[in-house]
């Protein structure tokens, strides 16, 4: 089969591969019919995640036809279209048992790794670093889906693919970290990137009872979509102090909740720490850029809550302990645990209460990918979203 395959920082190629095969009864095979390139991918192909390994498939958002099922697999059937959440999850261990399925116990067989390094093991994940599985990911044309009865979701006929398909990882993504804000109706959220998660944040705010939503970004074209899709009130960081900003549009009390939607790459502008962060990352004395999340801990008012969706690798340089324990905040973050949340955001895809493809720029071929990636990286032709048909 034809797949996007790793094969170093900025070297993504669309090549032949193995096609998948079952390797216990409760798997099953999917024919991909629509996948994405996702923010966190943008990690893998600038080499910045650890322990990838040259032909690597890539891609964790993505969904298809069932084409071969195991002898186990008692939820699904030939033919059926399915979503496939980003997190392989078990079903049946403590954490999948308490809807916390990016904390499985069993699905990530390099676990070791991870655990040498974080402590504990959690979930694999498709298309990700061997710390976290090594599975083959969905930017390809066909998948093994292991665990298949646990997570993936069957799609009614009629629904159309861009409806659904981010209900694999960013619509659950901008979800959960609005329900780890704790809002109470009419509160006030403020978000850091106005990228795909930040658009499902924002949507997902205004769903969950939000009075107020205030986003950050620098490039037009997402702080656009923010205003006039996501009817919230954009601030380019480039031009104005994110802090200044929001003490004066909230009577210096600070916003009720504060979002990272951006992660362990903030681009390195707009103040002399991120500018510092950037610096040590390329020389290799931190492992991640912390600035948004330094800004959001100044940023939030006294007993607010912090959600940390955007993805961290290792440990944060300078990170304010004593904002957190002085200001009394709650602090929430997490890969997303997609199983609990997906059927309850398909239903509301299904009333017509959001529909995520507004976030879709670019519709382009499987084989198209290789510039995609760099297209969605340079951030160039006003993308925010690709994706891609095999």
């Amino acid at each position: 089969m034809k797949a996007l395959v790793w094969h170093g920082q900025h070297d993504v190629r669309y090549e032949t591969v193995a096609d998948p095969v079952l390797k216990a009864p409760t798997d099953m095979i999917i024919r991909v019919t629509s996948t994405a390139i996702c923010g966190s991918d943008l990690h893998l192909y600038d080499d910045y995640a650890p322990q990838m390994e040259k032909g690597d498939v890539l891609g964790h958002e993505f969904m298809g036809e069932v084409v071969e099922v195991g002898q186990a697999v008692t939820r699904h059937r030939v033919g059926d279209r399915v979503v496939v959440p980003f997190v392989i999850a078990c079903g049946h261990c403590s954490y999948c048992e308490q809807k916390l399925s990016s904390l499985c116990m069993n699905t990530n067989p390099d676990g070791g790794r991870q655990a040498a390094v974080m402590g504990h093991r959690t979930a694999g994940l498709y298309g990700y670093t061997h710390m976290l599985g090594g599975y083959a990911g969905g930017q390809a044309e066909y998948v093994r889906v292991p665990h298949a009865d646990f997570g993936p979701t069957r799609i009614p006929e009629g629904v159309p693919d861009e409806k659904v398909l981010f209900l694999g990882d960013i619509l659950p993504t901008g979800w959960m970290a609005v329900k780890n804000c704790s809002l109470r109706p009419g509160d006030t959220v403020a978000i850091w990137g106005c990228g795909p998660v930040g658009q499902m944040c924002i949507q997902s705010a205004w769903l969950q009872g939000a009075g107020r939503v205030i986003a950050f970004d620098r490039v037009p074209e997402r702080l656009e979509m923010a205003r006039t899709l996501g009817r919230a009130e954009v601030f380019n960081f480039m031009d104005c102090d994110p802090y200044e900003q929001l003490q004066y549009l909230t009577g210096d009390a600070g916003p009720d909740a504060v979002i990272d939607a951006v992660g362990a790459e903030a681009h390195g502008l707009g103040s002399v720490g991120a500018v510092v962060d950037r610096v040590k990352a390329g020389i290799g004395l931190a492992t991640d850029r912390p600035h948004v999340a330094r800004e959001i801990i100044k940023c939030v008012r006294p007993g607010g809550h912090v959600s940390m969706p955007g993805v961290y690798f290792g440990y944060a340089d300078k990170f304010p302990l004593g904002l957190v324990v002085q200001k009394a905040l709650t602090i929430r973050s997490g890969q997303t645990h997609v199983q609990k949340y997906i059927d309850e955001l398909l239903d509301l895809v299904i009333d017509g209460e959001i529909d995520p493809s507004f976030v879709i720029t670019h519709r382009l071929a499987l084989s198209e990918g290789p510039a995609a990636y760099e297209t969605f990286r340079a951030k160039n032709d006003g993308c925010i979203k690709v994706v891609m048909r095999p």
